[in-house]
């Protein structure tokens, strides 16, 4: 399969440097980027790229797409999510960092709004919805977030997570060749009472230049985040190193292995300030499938 292109890396990053310096200015990121140093490599990454899926918008309803391997890897995504809610409970916890939505968010901002249209809001987004058909193949994942009022550890119920990231191959569906065809790997949920929002996917690559990640906006209400609104919080999800080599290795992410290779989380342009309340729970392998779980504290 054909990876992103680097002129593609260049074109997009081109526009969204400027896009997505205001939001890399700020938090832990202000010494670093005010430095001129900091500032040189900050332009020096923005050649590097960054930044799908079956039912009516609002229904929230689980796909059967590709079933296989994910009831494995949700088993793990219970036991991570409660570890993660039960954490959120005890009190005050850090704002998740914000960080870039990249020049692939399909929110609207660069291009593409893929919030707005019907289809987008349910919890298995390997496959494309609406006009478009395809699924992304790949080691099942289960990624769960658990969204909680930073003032005071409480689950915020009734608020709604985007999330998105790049398929086996290191593209992103709607903007990158061979993909522009399709919206995969893109969903919206609301949390529940427990302020949790559960998607099955699968293990994305690490492509050119970046750390192996996953992309998410939070919302206060799936209103909100299906007709334009504003997000509470944009940030990312950092990827353990173990269980991204263990999933490298296995058919079909071969290029990711000489990309992962090559970049760490101290030279990734996201991470490099530090990544720990990005780091999610992991459980699962590639056998049974994976399962991840992060506590996302959000200001209210």
């Amino acid at each position: 399969m054909t990876p992103l292109h680097e002129a593609e890396h260049d074109h997009e990053h081109d526009r969204g440097l400027a896009y997505d310096l205001p939001r890399l200015i700020g938090r832990r990121r202000a010494l670093q980027v005010l430095g001129g140093a900091g500032l040189l490599a900050l332009v020096g990454c923005a050649s590097s790229n960054d930044s799908g899926s079956g039912t009516t918008a609002g229904s929230g309803t689980t796909g059967t797409t590709g079933t296989s391997g994910t009831t494995a890897a949700s088993t793990g995504a219970t036991s991570a999510t409660t570890a993660a809610t039960t954490g959120a409970a005890t009190g005050d916890v850090d704002v998740i960092p914000e960080e870039t939505a990249g020049p692939f968010p399909a929110d609207g901002s660069n291009g593409p709004n893929v919030l707005t249209e019907s289809g987008v809001v349910r919890s298995d987004i390997r496959s494309s919805f609406g006009s478009s058909s395809g699924t992304a193949e790949g080691v099942p994942t289960t990624m769960s977030f658990t969204v909680v009022d930073a003032a005071g550890g409480s689950a915020l119920a009734g608020a709604a997570v985007y999330a998105w990231h790049c398929d086996r191959e290191g593209r992103y569906s709607i903007y990158s060749e061979g993909a522009q065809d399709q919206n995969y790997l893109r969903g919206v949920q609301e949390t529940g009472a427990d302020g949790v929002a559960t998607f099955s996917t699968i293990y994305p690559a690490c492509y050119d230049g970046r750390w192996p990640h996953v992309h998410f906006e939070v919302y206060p209400s799936l209103s909100d985040a299906t007709s334009g609104g504003s997000p509470m919080a944009t940030s990312q999800i950092a990827l353990p190193e173990e269980a991204s080599s263990a999933v490298y290795a296995s058919e079909g992410y071969e290029q990711s292995v000489r990309n992962l290779s090559q970049v760490s989380l101290d030279t990734d342009m996201v991470f490099s300030d530090g990544s720990e309340l990005e780091t999610p729970t992991v459980s699962g392998s590639v056998d049974e499938g994976y399962a991840f779980a992060l506590t996302v504290g959000v200001t209210v």
